[in-house]
């Protein structure tokens, strides 16, 4: 089973505050407090694992990438 994405209290504010800031600049929309903290918590529950894995996914293509640089500079034997 999967661990649930965990804020802190900082970070829980400051995503409320964007979700806030966006609704209102992109939507002329007011957001308050409950309805965005209810959201922050449907993209942290619905959303958040789609893009942790997408990050994970990533990393590992870097690093795959990285690896096979490591291979092309192996000193040739004679």
């Amino acid at each position: 089973m999967q661990q649930p994405i965990q804020l802190n209290d900082i970070q829980r504010r400051e995503m409320i505050t964007s979700l806030q800031n966006y609704f209102e600049q992109e939507k002329d929309e007011q957001l308050g407090d409950l309805a965005a903290g209810l959201l922050l918590d449907f993209i942290t529950k619905e959303l958040g694992p789609i893009l942790y894995n997408a990050g994970i996914e990533a990393s590992y293509q870097f690093m795959n990438e990285k690896i096979e640089d490591l291979f092309g500079i192996q000193v040739r034997e004679r």
